[in-house]
């Protein structure tokens, strides 16, 4: 059985992540050379006998992974070298196989992932960026589960695994995730406990930005996730049962987000009570109600910085949202929802990558003194 194999030359990764061999690659993995655990490759010389030797290890979602949490275990002991920590994170992202129609489509993703690379650099997350179906059922939306699914089998050195959408962006490069705050919770979502248990709204929590523990628990959540995807013979049954629970969904087939929203009000109870809704930050920040307000953001944070600021809530009210989601916009197509005006989505992703872009390059000495301009960048003066 093939292992996927961790690279130490980002250039490796460059290439493989504009190439359009979709058959040839999988998953293309990134390092950051910060952890020694970033430096596994999965063809490491074993002690014994893991997993990996059973022929019934699956990657995809075509069967159950029994005994999960056993098995990691007995992996780990066998390689001491990765002992079990609650820091270790892989971000998850990825694309479709195929060019992009929209002529500066490819070049938004790469920008895209080269925020992502960033964020992993600087807080030593391991990345791995997917450009393949695993499942050629499970398309659009519904490809992550796989992905996921085949991470964590890959990599049982990783205990959570942090899936972000393509269009996604981190914007506060310096904002850590607290995981402490999850160590009794396996899946961790954006969203608004009153709107799911409540208002019953498909809405109500966002399915493009999580994280979730790589255990048996998450194993099993994502075989009844992705069951109720377009691989399941009952798929038009689960979009006409979420269309009858979630009364603002209008479209009938079965969403990723849907599905998600169902299953924590009529799925098991031991799902509901490991899954952690979270609103005390901006796991997901919706980019309509942010791209304009960069500049100001800046300005605050530099005033607090001058000052010295220790007030926790004015802080926590100024800071910078920790991801900005382009909702509605397709970066790769450039077609986008149209209740959004002209150019409204390329000029919001544009300001949000050179905002983000702006903390990785002041370490630098410079800048983009406009951040509707990525060519321009000004040395920051020393004093």
């Amino acid at each position: 059985m093939a292992k996927p194999i961790l690279q130490k030359k980002p250039s490796i990764c460059w290439r493989l992540c504009i190439s359009a061999a979709a058959s040839l690659v999988i998953l293309i993995p990134i390092l950051t050379l910060a952890d020694p655990w970033l430096r596994f490759s999965s063809r490491i010389e074993s002690k014994g006998p893991t997993f990996y030797d059973d022929p019934e290890t699956v990657y995809t979602t075509d069967k159950a992974e029994s005994e999960w949490d056993e098995k990691r275990d007995e992996w780990l002991k066998v390689h001491p070298q990765f002992s079990k920590s609650e820091n270790r994170v892989f971000v998850i992202t990825g694309s479709q196989p195929s060019p992009c129609s929209n002529p500066s489509g490819d070049h938004l993703l790469l920008r895209f992932f080269k925020n992502k690379v960033d964020y992993c650099r600087i807080h030593s997350y391991g990345i791995l960026y997917n450009n393949a179906f695993l499942q050629p059922e499970m398309r659009s939306y519904w490809a992550k589960i796989p992905v996921i699914r085949a991470a964590m089998v890959a990599h049982p050195e990783a205990e959570w695994l942090f899936w972000v959408d393509s269009d996604a962006i981190f914007t506060d490069m310096e904002f850590a995730v607290p995981l402490e705050r999850y160590k009794d919770h396996n899946l961790v979502v954006h969203g608004w406990p009153d709107m799911i248990y409540e208002k019953k709204s498909w809405v109500s929590l966002n399915a493009g930005v999580f994280l979730i523990r790589n255990c048996g628990w998450s194993m099993e959540f994502l075989e009844a996730w992705g069951g109720m995807g377009p691989k399941s013979p009952r798929f038009k049954r689960w979009g006409e049962m979420q269309r009858a629970t979630l009364k603002d969904k209008m479209f009938p087939d079965s969403d990723d987000q849907s599905a998600l929203v169902y299953l924590m009000l009529k799925g098991k109870r031991r799902w509901r009570e490991r899954i952690y809704v979270e609103n005390e930050y901006a796991l997901h920040g919706y980019w309509i109600g942010i791209v304009g307000r960069f500049e100001e953001l800046g300005r605050r944070e530099g005033r607090r910085r001058r000052h010295a600021e220790v007030d926790v809530e004015v802080a926590v009210k100024e800071r910078r949202p920790f991801v900005t989601h382009f909702t509605g916009c397709q970066p790769c197509s450039g077609e986008h929802n149209p209740a959004y005006e002209g150019d409204s989505c390329r000029v919001g992703m544009e300001r949000a990558l050179n905002f983000a872009d702006n903390q990785v390059l002041t370490n630098y000495g410079f800048v983009h003194p406009d951040l509707g301009n990525a060519s321009l960048v000004t040395p920051l003066p020393f004093y």
